[in-house]
């Protein structure tokens, strides 16, 4: 397989630098009832993926920087040649990693920052005259051990 450089549109290459990444649709669907402003929510999941991306770029550059150290004088991972692409790429696996959510880091975050998607339902059933949907408070049927083999 060859490259033909005639057929490159570069127009559709992203940067690939964190904080260029609000073009990136990575909000979930949110409930129109929710209660949180649309601009928060924005702004915090921008906020959360651009962290996401920060902890994976910074752990393959650790991941990096330790295969260094650990190969051989003689090692082609030993040679510095070649430093700065090779984080310039990192940083791109890491924008396209925390866009796709991959490590659920942003996840994390935007659950402590955002009130959970079922408060709507939680609050309509504490209202005089409604019920909880029944499926709220039933348990999930998880068995207690994953190896059923022992």
């Amino acid at each position: 397989m060859s490259f033909d450089p005639s057929k490159f549109d570069g127009s559709t290459m992203r940067i690939g630098v964190a904080d260029q990444l609000s073009g990136v649709p990575v909000a979930p669907a949110a409930a129109a009832d929710d209660g949180v402003d649309p601009k928060y929510r924005a702004k915090a999941t921008e906020a959360a993926v651009k962290f996401e991306s920060f902890f994976i770029g910074h752990m393959l550059h650790q991941m990096r920087a330790g295969t260094r150290v650990l190969a051989a004088e003689d090692s082609v991972f030993k040679d510095k040649i070649n430093e700065d692409m090779l984080d310039m790429a990192d940083n791109l696996v890491a924008d396209q990693l925390a866009g796709q959510r991959a490590f659920g880091v942003a996840d994390a975050i935007l659950r402590q920052l955002l009130p959970p998607a079922s408060a709507p339902v939680a609050l309509a059933a504490s209202l005089p005259g409604r019920a909880a949907p029944a499926n709220i408070a039933e348990p999930q049927n998880i068995p207690k051990t994953l190896n059923r083999a022992k």
